[in-house]
C-alpha cells in the first residue's frame, strides 16, 4: 500500500507514479476529501471519468468508493477525453467532477483533474485535500452516497455538430496517438460532414506508436508523413485525455497554439469586440499586436489549465489560450479546455478558405523553439527558478515580466524559463526575429542558469 505523498498533489491538478506516489488506497483518499469540500459548497453529485492509461479502472473504482464513503452520489462516465467530465459538470446536474488522468505524461503516470462547485481548483485548494485526508481520513457518512454510470458521448458529440459547422467537405488527418481522444475524434469530425484519416485512435495506455503530446515536434512526424502521402488538407492532433489540440498544414508545417490563438481571437472577437483574450507567458510576442488589431484586449497570465480558466472567469473574456494547447472557450461553449471542441472551431474557419494551409502559414511568426526542458531532480525546479528571480541580470534594457517565471522582452524577441507544476523541469521558450537574435537570446539565458546552477544540462 503506498504511503500518502503531498508531492503528488500540484499547483492545478494531482500527478503521481503508480505503484510509488499513487494506487488504489491513495485514490480512495483523495474522493473521500474530494467529497467533503463537495459536500461542504452544497454538492450532492460528482461526475467521474477516466482516459485510457492501464490503472485507470483500479483507480477510479476506489475514486468512487471514496466519493461514496464522504457521503456523495457518483455518475461515472466510464472512458472519456477529460473534456466530457468538464460537459458533464454542465449538463447533468452536478457541477463538481473528477477526470483520472495522467494527461500527457509517461504511462506509469495517473492523476486527477477537478472540478468543485463549477471552479477548477488549484493551488491552495489543492493542498487542502492533503489536509483533509490528515484530519478527516477516518470519517466516513453514515449513509454512503450512490453509484450510477451514464454514457455522455451521444450528448456531447451533438452539441458541437449541432452549433459547429463547415462551410465546404474537407478531408483531414486526425493522431491521437493511442491517447482517449481517439475514441471520439473520428466520431465527431465525421459528424461534422469531415471525411477522416484517422491515426493511432484506438485507445491503448501503452502509447506503442509515440508519445501523446503534441506540444513536441517529433510526436507529430507520422501526421506529417500521412498529409505528405495523402489528399488530406489538414492535420489535427490530440494529447492523451483529449484537452489539448495539435495542429499540421499540408506543407508539413506545424502551428503552434498561440499562432492558432490568432484565428480563434479573430473569429471571436467579431461577436465580442472590445473584450480581453487570455493568453500564457509562453505565447508569441505577435498574439497581442494581433489581438489588437482584431479589435481585442491582449491579457497575458500565467500558465496552468486551472489558473487560465479561473482567470477567463473572473474577467469574462470571451476566450483563453496556452501555448501549450488549451484552449479555452466562452464563446459558443462552455469555458473549460477542450482540444476536440477547439478542433471543430478551427475547422469552421479553415473551410472558409480555398487553402486552409495558406491561411495558416501566413499567421505571424518568427524564429522560435518549441517548449524546451531542462531536467531536475524533483523539487529543484522551484529552488533554481526562485534564484533566477532573486539573482540573474540580463544586459541592456529589457523589459522583464514575472507574472510566471521569468520572461524576458527583447526589441527583437523573447526568452522564457518557468517552472513545471506537473514534473520537475524549467520550461523554456525561445523566439527572435533572426536565427542570430534567437542564439544571443539563448545564450543570455544560458549564461544565468549556468551561473545558478554550473552542473545544469541544457536543451539548446
Amino acid at each position: 500500500m503506498t504511503t500518502l505523498s503531498k508531492s503528488i498533489f500540484k499547483a492545478y491538478d494531482i500527478r503521481g507514479i503508480v505503484g510509488k506516489t499513487l494506487d488504489a488506497n491513495v485514490a480512495r483518499q483523495i474522493g473521500h476529501a474530494f467529497g467533503l469540500a463537495a459536500l461542504a459548497k452544497d454538492q450532492r453529485k460528482v461526475v467521474i471519468g477516466r482516459d485510457g492509461r492501464l490503472s485507470g479502472p483500479e483507480l477510479a473504482a476506489a475514486l468512487a468508493q471514496g466519493l461514496q464513503s464522504a457521503g456523495v452520489d457518483v455518475i461515472d462516465l466510464g472512458v472519456v477525453a477529460t473534456p466530457m467530465v468538464y460537459f458533464g459538470t454542465q449538463v447533468l446536474g452536478a457541477q463538481s467532477g473528477i477526470m483520472v488522468t495522467g494527461s500527457h505524461n509517461p504511462p506509469d503516470y495517473n492523476g486527477f483533474k477537478m472540478v468543485l462547485a463549477g471552479e477548477a481548483i488549484y493551488g491552495d485548494a489543492i493542498t487542502g485535500l492533503y489536509d483533509s485526508i490528515l484530519v478527516n481520513g477516518g470519517k466516513l457518512a453514515g449513509t454512503p452516497g450512490s453509484y450510477s454510470t451514464h454514457d455522455i458521448k451521444a450528448e456531447y458529440l451533438q452539441r458541437i455538430i449541432g452549433d459547429v459547422k463547415i462551410s465546404r467537405p474537407i478531408k483531414i488527418a486526425v493522431d491521437c496517438g493511442n491517447g482517449v481522444a481517439g475514441a471520439f475524434a473520428g466520431d465527431l469530425y465525421r459528424g461534422m460532414g469531415c471525411d477522416v484519416i484517422e491515426l493511432f485512435c484506438d485507445v491503448d495506455g501503452n502509447f506503442p506508436n509515440h508519445h501523446p503530446d503534441p506540444a513536441h515536434p517529433e510526436n507529430l512526424q507520422d501526421l506529417i508523413r500521412c498529409l505528405q502521402q495523402t489528399d488530406a488538407e489538414i492535420g489535427l492532433a490530440f494529447d492523451g485525455d483529449g484537452d489539448r489540440l495539435g495542429i499540421v498544414t499540408k506543407d508539413g508545417q506545424i502551428i503552434f497554439p498561440d499562432r492558432q490563438m490568432m484565428l480563434f481571437a479573430e473569429d471571436v472577437l467579431t461577436r465580442h469586440p472590445g473584450e480581453q483574450i487570455l493568453y500564457d507567458v509562453k505565447c508569441t510576442r505577435h498574439l497581442a499586436p494581433y489581438i489588437e488589431k482584431s479589435g481585442g484586449v491582449p491579457l497575458m497570465y500565467k500558465t496552468g489549465h486551472s489558473l487560465v480558466k479561473a482567470k477567463l472567469k473572473e474577467t469574462g473574456a470571451p476566450l483563453g489560450g496556452e501555448m501549450s494547447g488549451h484552449i479555452f472557450f466562452k464563446d459558443r461553449w462552455y469555458g473549460f479546455d477542450d482540444g476536440l471542441y477547439a478542433g471543430a472551431r478551427m475547422l469552421e474557419i479553415l473551410t472558409k478558405h480555398a487553402d486552409p494551409s495558406a491561411l495558416l502559414n501566413a499567421l505571424p511568426q518568427s524564429d522560435s523553439t518549441p517548449e524546451l526542458h531542462l531536467e531536475l531532480k524533483e523539487g529543484e525546479n522551484f529552488a533554481l527558478m526562485d534564484k533566477l528571480r532573486s539573482d540573474a541580470r540580463f544586459p541592456g534594457n529589457e523589459r522583464i515580466i514575472t507574472i510566471d517565471g521569468l520572461r524576458v522582452e527583447y526589441a527583437d524577441g523573447f526568452g522564457l524559463a518557468r517552472s513545471s507544476n506537473t514534473t520537475p523541469v524549467i520550461v523554456m521558450r525561445f523566439e527572435a526575429e533572426t536565427p542570430e537574435a534567437l542564439a544571443r537570446i539563448q545564450g543570455q539565458f544560458r549564461d544565468v542558469i549556468l551561473a545558478a546552477k554550473p552542473d545544469a544540462v541544457l536543451p539548446f
